[in-house]
């Protein structure tokens, strides 16, 4: 899913095709076995990262001892990108990863300032737009519509029978609710045959429209 551009047309791409351009062009594939650190929280930013096969967690543990998924990538999704200085979550991979890694310098001496600035904002705003969305959805949604949701984004993402790359804890983290909570919900839309599990990681969407409107 990652994208390939001439040196010459630097000025034409998507500001994210900076990125993708000088990951493809300059990055190390590096592989993480399943749930080994890409890097901590709080580690200082010097790298940009895009997935190129498996899936990435994002995680923060706060001053309590909980902790908080931030967010799921698949290949071609870039992460690690920080408006500030350090990571606030730390990025770890949910099964065997390969990943392009990348220094900023790097980027900045191949793609120059300000079409690195130009690109990391953009990236970054698509950042903050997933944030917000996340803020709502824990914010105004019960914890059946953010199931319902939580599975459509991931059948977004394939085909056919779907896959769930993350475990029931993974998703009560993300969704701000309990295990026991997901896996009622889970046995609710599987007893009304609104999604059928063959297995505990995969499941196949039976009545999507249903589906829809619980994401909606």
């Amino acid at each position: 899913m990652s994208l390939a551009y001439p040196l010459s047309n630097h000025r034409r791409q998507r500001p994210a095709g900076v990125l993708t351009d000088a990951l493809e062009r300059l990055g190390t594939r590096m592989t993480y076995d399943r749930n080994e650190e890409i890097y901590a929280q709080d580690d200082e930013v010097q790298l940009l990262f895009q997935v190129v096969r498996g899936v990435v967690r994002t995680s923060r543990v706060t001053s309590d001892g909980r902790r908080q998924v931030g967010d799921f990538y698949y290949p071609g999704d870039l992460f690690g990108l920080e408006p500030g200085p350090l990571h606030r979550f730390g990025a770890e991979a949910l099964a065997d990863c390969e990943v392009l890694v990348v220094r900023r310098g790097a980027v900045r001496a191949f793609a120059g300032d300000v079409e690195l600035d130009r690109a990391i904002l953009a990236a970054t705003n698509q950042e903050m737009e997933r944030l917000q969305d996340h803020v709502v959805m824990l914010g105004r949604r019960s914890a059946r519509e953010r199931v319902g949701a939580f599975l459509m984004a991931v059948a977004q993402r394939q085909s056919g029978a779907c896959n769930l790359p993350m475990g029931r804890q993974d998703m009560a983290d993300y969704l701000g609710l309990t295990i026991e909570t997901v896996s009622r919900m889970l046995t609710q839309l599987q007893g009304e045959a609104i999604v059928e599990f063959p297995s505990t990681r995969s499941f196949q969407i039976r009545k999507p429209m249903v589906l829809e409107e619980l994401a909606a």
